[in-house]
Parts: structure tokens; sequence; C-alpha cells
């Protein structure tokens, strides 16, 4: 079979086709970087053209990386995501869904394991990463509201039909700097490309 198998070739190539077909000249400039990264790993181009990226947070969540800040991330698949060695700070990267008691604190306060999770979060100057779960996000803005926690940057791509939508509106009327895809689109693959996009060169 006649296909293409040098694998930087084929990294080439496909970074031209996503450049040509990606619109990003909506978003901050440091931004577009983050947008090919997303759409290398969904191949959808249009979903560049739905990205909304605060202006400050591309920038907020380089130098939160750069000195060291960790990320935490919603599930295992968003942590399994990153490269590790990427990250430019030789930064933690958590994902808290099965620590000792996270189970429990779900069902004593009628919320998902995700969202319990959260509380486990050391929020402040940390890159955030949720490409699973809307209850993670909202209860990420609940915290922030409530205990006056900053964030470096969060990346909010919740997937699905319930709260996904509603969850991402709710973090780009927020004052964090944020990189979300505002619909039902999402997923681990984008929000785990992101942080890679923030640790690492522009392709």
């Amino acid at each position: 079979m006649d296909y293409l198998r040098d694998p930087a070739a084929i990294y080439e190539r496909s970074f031209a086709i996503v450049r040509a077909e990606a619109p990003t000249a909506h978003l901050p400039a440091d931004a577009a970087a983050v947008a090919r990264r997303i759409v290398h790993a969904c191949g959808m181009p249009d979903a560049a053209g739905a990205l909304r990226a605060h202006p400050e947070a591309v920038a907020r969540g380089r130098a939160a990386l750069r000195a060291g800040a960790p990320v935490l991330t919603d599930c295992r698949m968003v942590r399994a995501g990153v490269m590790d060695a990427r990250l430019p700070g030789g930064n933690a990267v958590a994902c808290h869904l099965d620590d000792p008691g996270v189970a429990e604190a779900a069902r004593a306060a009628g919320t998902t394991r995700s969202a319990a999770a959260v509380d486990r979060w050391p929020l402040d100057g940390a890159v955030a990463a949720i490409g699973n779960a809307p209850t993670a996000l909202f209860r990420l803005l609940e915290r922030v509201a409530a205990e006056g926690l900053e964030p470096a940057c969060v990346l909010g791509f919740p997937v699905g039909f319930v709260g996904a939508v509603e969850s991402k509106a709710a973090l780009a009327q927020s004052d964090l700097p944020f990189v979300t895809l505002p619909d039902r689109r999402g997923g681990s693959a984008m929000a785990a490309a992101a942080v890679n996009a923030l640790a690492g060169e522009e392709p």
C-alpha cells in the first residue's frame, strides 16, 4: 500500500493542512498555536473558528508552566494526554479523581467524583485542564468565586449534552484567563492538546 510513513513528514504535512484550513484570525495571536494543536488532535478545522480565548490566557498559562505551576486535570484521559517531557518547569500533572475519600465526598455532596476532586485542587497559580466533566468546571468556578482563588489559566473543554455548553459559557463570562470551545464539543484530547500547546513550541 502506498502511504506516507516518515514521522517527520507526516507531522509537517499535517500541520501544513491545519494551517491552511483552520481559521484563527479571530483569536489573540498567541492563541493560534493552541487552536492548531486542538485541530490536530480532533481532526476538525472548524473547531478553531469556534474557539474562544481570553487575551491573556496563553501568556499567563505559559508563564505559569515555566515557573513550575501544577497542571490539574479532571480525568485520567487528560492526564495521559499531557506530554510530560514538553513541560518546561518540571511541572506536576495531577488527577485527583481516584484519591481516597473523593467518592465518599461526592456521594455526601450529591455530586460527581469529578466535581468532588476539584475540591482537592491547589488552584492558585495553576493551569487547570478540564476535558470531560461539566460539573468539574462548574465546581472550579464556584471555588474561585467563594475562595477568591486565581488560577493562571483554565482550559475548559468539557464535552456532552448536559451542562457542557452552560459551564463553558459561565467560564467565558468570568474574569478568569480561559481557552474554551463554547459548544457541545470538547473532550480529553482537546484539553490535553491545549496543555501541550502551552508547554511546547508553536507548530
